[in-house]
């Protein structure tokens, strides 16, 4: 069994000046939002969930993204509304974002 029902992984790569990175795309702000919002929903620490900022996961033409273990799915997001939409429906629900999927073969 894992120590956490799920793993979420952002990726939060900064690339030099002008080069596409989820960085750029506001994934640490948004990783500090997702990390607030399963704390303040008590879903965070053993056995519940854990939110990680991740280096470069090599999907720039995706970003940003960010992928949930154990599940391996992967996401693209652009605001505060499909991070509420991730945690709500894949998190808390088990259901997956189909929206929001991104496939993790490309």
């Amino acid at each position: 069994m894992s120590y956490y029902t799920h793993h979420v992984f952002f990726c939060t790569n900064q690339r030099s000046e002008g080069e596409n990175c989820c960085a750029n795309h506001r994934a640490v702000e948004l990783h500090a939002y997702a990390k607030k919002k399963i704390a303040s929903l008590g879903l965070n620490g053993e056995g519940k969930v854990r939110m990680n900022k991740a280096g470069c996961l090599d999907r720039c033409e995706l970003g940003p993204v960010l992928v949930v273990y154990p599940e391996e799915t992967w996401y693209t997001f652009m605001d505060e509304t499909d991070i509420d939409e991730i945690i709500e429906e894949h998190i808390i629900n088990n259901r997956p974002v189909e929206r929001l999927k991104v496939d993790r073969a490309v």
